[in-house]
This record gives C-alpha cells, sequence and structure tokens, in this order.
C-alpha cells in the first residue's frame, strides 16, 4: 500500500476494483471508501472505475458505480497484463488470465481520464492493491491512479 500526501482537489482520481463473484455492493463500499481515507481523497475526486471483462456481470461493482454516478470500463485480460504494475500475482493470474486486475485497471482509466490510450506509469498509483474481506468471506481490492500529468 501506498501512502502519499493527500490530493489537493482539483486532481481526479480513477478506481481499479476487482472483487470475489457475488461481493456486494456494500463491501466494495467500504474497501473504497478506506482506500480513500488513506490519501486524504473523496468520492467526488473519482472520475472513473474500472475492472476485469470477467466482472462486467458483477451485480455490486455495477451498483456502486451507478450509486456514485461513476463511469465504469471492463478492460480484458489481455489489455490488463500488458500494464506493468507492482504487485503481481500468479494466483490473480490463474484465475484471470492476467496477473493484474485493480492496479492494471486503475492505470488504464486513469490513461482514459486524461484522453491517452497508453496505461499511466506506476508511478500513478496513490493506494497499490488494498484487498477488503467482507464479513461474509468476499474479498474486494481496490487500487487508486491519480490522474495528471504523467510523461509516458
Amino acid at each position: 500500500m501506498t501512502n502519499k500526501d493527500a490530493i489537493p482537489l482539483p486532481y481526479a482520481i480513477a478506481l481499479g476494483l476487482g472483487c470475489d463473484r457475488g461481493t456486494p455492493a456494500d463491501v466494495i463500499a467500504f474497501a473504497v471508501d478506506t482506500a480513500l481515507a488513506r490519501i486524504g481523497a473523496t468520492n467526488e475526486q473519482v472520475k472513473a472505475a474500472a475492472s476485469i471483462t470477467l466482472k462486467a456481470d458483477e451485480a455490486g461493482l455495477l451498483a456502486l458505480a451507478a450509486a456514485h454516478g461513476w463511469p465504469i470500463t471492463f478492460y480484458t485480460p489481455e489489455q490488463l497484463a500488458a500494464v506493468p504494475v507492482p504487485n503481481p500475482s500468479e494466483t490473480v493470474r490463474q484465475y484471470t488470465g492476467t496477473p493484474s486486475v485493480s492496479e492494471a485497471a486503475a492505470l488504464l482509466a486513469g490513461a482514459g481520464v486524461l484522453g491517452r490510450s497508453e496505461a499511466l506509469p506506476m508511478t500513478a498509483l496513490l493506494v497499490e492493491k488494498f484487498k477488503h474481506r467482507g464479513a461474509d468471506g468476499r474479498n474486494a481490492t481496490v487500487s487508486i491512479a491519480r490522474c495528471d500529468s504523467f510523461p509516458l
């Protein structure tokens, strides 16, 4: 987890989200709120959310994005696998086809906010792969990227 200085408001942020199948929106929301609090950011700064295409029908993710009015994008495993990340996981690769969902998705979504097609660099991550297990045993993972001018 990276815990950098609080982001001054006009900076936008992008969320990368991962979760177990069937994770309720409130479990994902708790993970997001906790990750945002760690960097002093707010829901209003979130300009995009993203995950993997395998989660495009995930009710909890869709409900959370809709409740906040966040546009949500779903990237293919191939798109996510092409993004260098600080915390790749072979376990995640076994289940999804990519070594990263939340970190890679945050970097791609952040690039999209800036109108770029190439993912932001790893240095854009303000929160790396924050994991939360809900009382129901389901896991949510959140990464946060700062959408700012980064040299690519």
